[in-house]
C-alpha cells in the first residue's frame, strides 16, 4: 500500500497524512487527561466530542452525499433511549453492545425517514425529515415505555462500565468518549475513501449524472441515511450517557438539529477535520461569551438578556464567517498551515 504524503515547503521534507491524527490521538490520550480539571471535562471536551461526532455523522450525509436533514437531534433520542432500553431489559447485555443497539435503532429510523429522499431533493427533503424530529420527541413524551413508565420521560444513565473497568470519574468518561469518537471517526474515513464515498460524491455532484455512469442512485442515498444515523444515535448515547447522565427528550429539540447543521455549515462541508473545528468553536464560543458578558455587562442585565446578546453575537459570527470563508474552518485551516509551512522555506531560501 502506497504512502500518501503531504510536501510541506519546497524542499523534500513530507508530513504524511496519518501523522496528524496520530499525533493529536497521542496527545488527547497522553496530555490531556494530565493537565485538564474536572470542569474542563465535563464543561468543554466532553460536549465538544458528542457534538463532533454528532456532526461527523451529519456530513457524511449532508457533506458528502448531498441529502439535507434537519432531524439529528432526532436520531440522537432514537440512539440514547434505546441503548437504555436494551440496557434496562436485556440482562447482562454489555455496554457496547447497548450502544451499538441503539445506532442500530438510530439506522433503521434513519432509513425509514430517508425514504422520502428517493423523490425528493434539497428544500423539500429537509422539510421532510424535519418530520423526524416532531415525530420521536412526541413518541418518547407520549409513551412511557420508552423512558421506563417516568411521567417526565426523564432516564438515568446506567453505569459506565466495560469489562470490568469502570469509567465513572470526568477523565474517565472523557476518555471513554473519546475512544468511542475515534473509533467511529476512522470507520467514517475509510468509507469516504472507498467506492461507496466515490458514490456518495457523484449523487451530490450530479445525481443524472451518477446514474448514468452507473451509480445506484437510490441505494447510495438509503446508505448514507443508514451510516450517517447510526453515527448521530451513537453521538446521542454519548451526549445523554457520558455527557448528562440524565436525558429527557426536550434535550433533543429542534435547536439541536440546528446547532449540529451549524457545526457542519461553520467546520466545511465534505471535511471530518471541519467537524471537530465546528465544534469547537460552538463550544468554546458561547462560553466566552458568557464569561465576557457577565464580567461587562452582568451589573446592568439580567442572565435573560445576557443570553439573548450571545445567541445575536454568535449568529452574527456564522454570519460573517460564512461571508468570509464559505467553505468553512476546515478550509482556513488549511491555508493557514500552507502559510505556516511556506514562510521557513521562503526564509531558508534566502
Amino acid at each position: 500500500m502506497a504512502t500518501h504524503t503531504v510536501q510541506l515547503s519546497g524542499n523534500s521534507a513530507r508530513w504524511p497524512l496519518w501523522a496528524t491524527p496520530v499525533l493529536v490521538l497521542a496527545l488527547a490520550y497522553g496530555l490531556v487527561p494530565l493537565v485538564a480539571s474536572d470542569y474542563v471535562f465535563d464543561a468543554l471536551l466532553i460536549p465538544f466530542l458528542a457534538l463532533s461526532l454528532a456532526a461527523v455523522g451529519l456530513n457524511l450525509l449532508t457533506g458528502y452525499a448531498g441529502q439535507l436533514s434537519l432531524g439529528s437531534a432526532a436520531f440522537m433520542a432514537v440512539g440514547v433511549y434505546a441503548a437504555y432500553n436494551f440496557q434496562l431489559r436485556v440482562q447482562g447485555l454489555p455496554l457496547l453492545a447497548a450502544i451499538a443497539l441503539g445506532g442500530v435503532a438510530a439506522t433503521l429510523v434513519g432509513v425509514v425517514f430517508g425514504l422520502p429522499s428517493l423523490r425528493l431533493r434539497g428544500f423539500y427533503l429537509a422539510v421532510s425529515t424535519l418530520a423526524a424530529q416532531f415525530f420521536v420527541q412526541w413518541a418518547l413524551t407520549k409513551f412511557g415505555w420508552f423512558s421506563n413508565d417516568n411521567p417526565s420521560g426523564v432516564i438515568d444513565a446506567p453505569p459506565l462500565a466495560v469489562a470490568g473497568v469502570a469509567f465513572d470519574t470526568p477523565a474517565g468518561r472523557y476518555l471513554f468518549a473519546l475512544s468511542v469518537v475515534a473509533v467511529l471517526t476512522a470507520v467514517v474515513w475509510r468509507v469516504t475513501r472507498t467506492p461507496t464515498g466515490h458514490h456518495f460524491i457523484a449523487v451530490r455532484d450530479n445525481e443524472l449524472a451518477a446514474r448514468v455512469i452507473g451509480v445506484p442512485v437510490l441505494r447510495t442515498k438509503l446508505l448514507a441515511f443508514a451510516l450517517s444515523s447510526f453515527v448521530i444515535g451513537v453521538a446521542g448515547v454519548l451526549w445523554g450517557f457520558v455527557y448528562l447522565r440524565t436525558v429527557e427528550p426536550a434535550g433533543f429539540n429542534l435547536d439541536r438539529s440546528f446547532q449540529i447543521l451549524f457545526i457542519v455549515i461553520i467546520g466545511g462541508l465534505a471535511t471530518l477535520r471541519g467537524a471537530f473545528l465546528g465544534a469547537a468553536l460552538i463550544v468554546l464560543f458561547p462560553l466566552l461569551l458568557s464569561r465576557l458578558g457577565s464580567l461587562l455587562l452582568g451589573q446592568w442585565f439580567d442572565s435573560g438578556v445576557l443570553e439573548l446578546c450571545q445567541r445575536i453575537a454568535l449568529g452574527a459570527l456564522i454570519v460573517g464567517f460564512l461571508i468570509a470563508e464559505p467553505r468553512g474552518l476546515a478550509a482556513l485551516w488549511e491555508r493557514l498551515v500552507a502559510r505556516c509551512c511556506r514562510r521557513p522555506a521562503a526564509a531558508q531560501g534566502a
